[in-house]
């Protein structure tokens, strides 16, 4: 598995953003209420960003050489592929989030002003879980192996 890339992850959340801001243009159109995130969305999303690090920070534990006991590959790969998942996600939600305040901004009549830091609290949110699924992809990773490599730091064939 590859560590993600800056690209993709600009390019979610652009896509994200263009979802968030048709979707609330959408709903203003057909006379629906706006979206508007509710308040325990923020902590939701720091909650699991903690979550997905601490579950990390157990794999880097076990992939270090002096390590007490050994981690399971499949669950060390899981908690990889989960930390992939949430930064990816965490990238949708933090553009859909600045999606709706860019709806908000752009209005002449503008909404409550609560609806306005309920989005920005989202990205922030969303911000920190993405950091925390960057860190946690950091964490998966494993070590150099020196067994590979000769006294000048190239690689041995």
């Amino acid at each position: 598995m590859k560590r993600s890339h800056a690209t993709g992850l600009l390019a979610v959340l652009l896509i994200g953003l263009v979802i968030g801001f048709l979707l609330e243009i959408a709903f203003a159109a057909s006379g629906a209420p706006i979206v508007v995130p509710p308040v325990t969305l923020p902590l939701t999303l720091i909650l699991l960003g903690a979550v997905v690090v601490s579950l990390a920070w157990q794999v880097r534990q076990g992939s270090h050489r002096k390590a007490l006991r050994r981690i399971d590959p499949f669950w060390a790969m899981r908690v990889a592929v989960l930390s992939k998942a949430t930064s990816l996600s965490a990238s949708l939600l933090q553009g859909a989030a600045l999606g709706i305040v860019l709806y908000i901004l752009t209005r002449s009549v503008v909404p409550a002003v609560t609806s306005l830091w309920l989005a920005v609290g989202t990205a922030i949110g969303a911000a920190l879980m993405l950091t925390a699924g960057l860190v946690a992809e950091h964490f998966c990773t494993l070590p150099p192996d020196d067994d590979n490599t000769d006294e000048s730091g190239g690689t041995r064939a």
